[in-house]
């Protein structure tokens, strides 16, 4: 993907990532998570946000002491780091070590419509 669906999707990305941090401070903790899988489902056509997002999740991951997702964010963001460029995502995946990393899944709506939307500015 480009550089400018990199720039065009950030400001939902970032979205996603306040409302992952608020429901941190908040002590949420599986909402936290879920606005993580958001915001790797909107950056996952992008390695810069590919890769920033399983970093998230990785130390979500720490901080929360799950050593399955611990384990499976490692291998993710190695993934993320060198295979996004190349297309190999599948996509939809949420990207938590609760699904395979190789499983597509639907794309909700409403972040269907954010995606399409920084495709067509690009």
């Amino acid at each position: 993907m480009t550089l400018s669906f990199s720039r065009n999707i950030a400001p939902s990305i970032n979205a996603e990532l306040r409302k992952a941090w608020e429901a941190r401070t908040a002590r949420d903790t599986q909402a936290e998570f879920t606005h993580l899988e958001r915001a790797h489902v909107l950056g996952q056509e992008s390695t810069y946000w590919h890769t920033k997002v399983h970093f998230l999740m990785l130390m979500y991951a720490v901080r929360n002491k799950k050593m399955q997702e611990i384990v499976g964010q490692i291998i993710r963001l190695i993934g993320a780091a060198t295979k996004t460029v190349f297309g190999l995502v599948p996509r939809g995946n949420t990207g938590g070590a609760n699904v395979s990393p190789f499983r597509k899944m639907p794309i909700p709506a409403d972040l269907a419509i954010l995606i399409e939307r920084a495709r067509s500015k690009s």
